[in-house]
């Protein structure tokens, strides 16, 4: 089904086709009916497969039917997310998919100053996307009004609820008008999470789950070379100038880490930036746009990113650390492979990391193919070896297939 076959109005319709949207993803196709119903809906998809239009493309839809037909006042859907960077990128796609019709959004969250927001808000907003904090002091000044607020969204919802904010949503979720409709939305739940998420919504909540025996996008090719700890930032260096046209996200356990990669490949004549909590978000704004547009192709991050964020055409994500959690394996190497492009993860495997190695396969329920090494006089001229050929010439096939699609782009 198209979705010039949707009953939705024809503005967002004609938004959708700028953009290149002509059919729904799975998880877009099962839930938008649900949440046009007004259903409470729980839904877990892979990364990448367009969830946060399966909740925008509906609730913009409901929003301009409402304001086209009556006059209305005040924030209709909050939606609460974990990171400003995520904020950021789902006021974007808001922004997009309503342009030219009467609906609103805007994104507020901390580290920047709060009074350009109080401005845009007192200016008036349908669609709030909003950080827990800056949301809560922005609703303790009376800058904000959730008395017209019929929809709750939470995105990400795993992590929102794995991060102890429970209480903020109950909280939140009681100064709704009481007929309200909720909406949880991520790409990996456990049982715990899950049934802190049950008791949040209507016993008649809709449960969507695309691929649960996969959490990760098929389009994601995985491999794991096993690298003594100190041998890493080498081994880094040799895949960053062996592809110095790819975009690549280089994830990291903590901002110490982030730092002291970014100088080893500094001293290797390689340009990259950071992206971690210790940047003021200024500075996080900066990398973040200069990443995507291409300035940068190189970005070391801590998990921060690795959530929801949808950057274009990363061929490779690098696990320079094995996250300790290993639902976070997911987010992180979600970043590439998105929509119908195809992507490469590689993490580098160090003998204290094998344990978070075991628990990620048990996790993606499947043995992660490994890139064999070879050590030659000193570690500094390590090398792939002859055995894994194979393995380099399917990276250097999916280099190909990206420049093909980007020529077949440019003669549309």
């Amino acid at each position: 089904m198209k979705f010039e076959k949707y009953h939705i109005a024809d503005q967002i319709k004609r938004n959708l086709s700028g953009f290149g949207f002509k059919r729904p993803t799975d998880i877009q196709y099962k839930a938008i009916p649900s949440i046009m119903k007004g259903e409470d809906v729980l839904a877990i998809a892979q990364t990448g497969t367009g969830k946060t239009a399966a909740f925008a493309i509906p609730i913009i839809d409901k929003i301009q039917r409402i304001k086209s037909s009556k006059r209305s006042w005040g924030i209709k859907c909050i939606i609460m997310v974990p990171t400003r960077e995520l904020a950021s990128q789902i006021g974007s796609v808001f922004n997009d998919f309503s342009k030219h019709t009467k609906v609103k959004a805007f994104a507020v969250y901390g580290g920047v100053d709060q009074d350009p927001q109080i401005k845009k808000l007192k200016d008036g907003i349908d669609v709030l996307i909003a950080t827990p904090g800056r949301m809560f002091d922005l609703i303790s000044q009376k800058v904000i009004s959730v008395k017209h607020v019929d929809t709750f969204v939470l995105d990400e919802a795993d992590q929102m609820l794995d991060l102890g904010f429970i209480n903020d949503i109950k909280a939140i979720k009681k100064k709704l008008i009481r007929k309200h409709q909720t909406l949880f939305f991520s790409a990996t739940i456990n049982k715990t999470i899950k049934k802190l998420a049950f008791s949040q919504v209507k016993s008649s909540a809709i449960r969507i789950q695309i691929s649960p025996d996969d959490p990760v996008s098929k389009n994601v090719t995985h491999f794991v070379m096993f690298v003594e700890m100190d041998d890493k930032r080498f081994f880094l260096r040799r895949f960053i100038k062996d592809h110095p046209e790819s975009k690549i996200i280089v994830f990291v356990r903590t901002r110490v880490r982030a730092e002291r990669v970014i100088k080893a490949l500094e001293r290797g004549g390689i340009n990259a930036a950071t992206l971690h909590g210790d940047k003021d978000q200024t500075s996080r704004a900066k990398v973040m746009n200069q990443f995507k547009i291409g300035k940068i192709n190189i970005m070391i991050a801590t998990d921060i990113s690795a959530r929801g964020i949808d950057i274009p055409d990363v061929h490779y994500v690098i696990n320079y650390d094995l996250p300790e959690k290993k639902e976070n394996y997911v987010h992180r190497v979600g970043r590439t492979g998105r929509g119908v492009n195809k992507g490469i993860a590689i993490s580098f495997c160090s003998k204290e990391e094998r344990e978070h190695l075991q628990d990620i396969e048990l996790f993606l329920n499947k043995k992660i193919e490994t890139i064999s090494i070879t050590k030659k006089e000193h570690a500094h001229t390590m090398a792939f070896s002859n055995k894994t050929q194979s393995v380099m010439d399917l990276i250097h096939e999916n280099e190909d297939w990206e420049k093909k699609k980007k020529k077949k782009s440019k003669k549309r």
